[in-house]
């Protein structure tokens, strides 16, 4: 199995669409399982639809109210890019807004 890491694009075996890696490395280290957002096509940016491109240049939208929990060792799961540090800030700091308390 590829180790990934927060901020990779990937392709998960069973989904037509990408999705990225958000959950931090630590929490992927402990406990062997990691977070998603699909990656999807088409979609018009707004506050929770952030806009990437990744090293290699794939791109899309990330959804980030559609988080799913993944476990590798039940799903086949493929590193196709990597973004850089400035997008994953930017979705991390979505998905941070989106679950903060009022």
């Amino acid at each position: 199995m590829t180790e990934l890491f927060q901020g990779d694009l990937i392709r998960i075996a069973g989904f037509k669409s990408l999705f990225m890696v958000v959950s931090r490395n630590s929490f992927i280290r402990a406990t062997g399982l990691f977070h998603v957002c699909p990656l999807l096509q088409g979609v018009p940016e707004g506050a929770l639809h952030i806009a990437v491109t990744g090293r290699q240049k794939t791109s899309g939208t990330v959804i980030c109210e559609q988080i799913k929990l993944i476990d590798p060792q039940v799903r086949d799961c493929t590193r196709i890019d990597s973004l850089p540090h400035d997008m994953i800030m930017n979705i991390s700091d979505a998905l941070q807004g989106m679950l903060e308390y009022d």
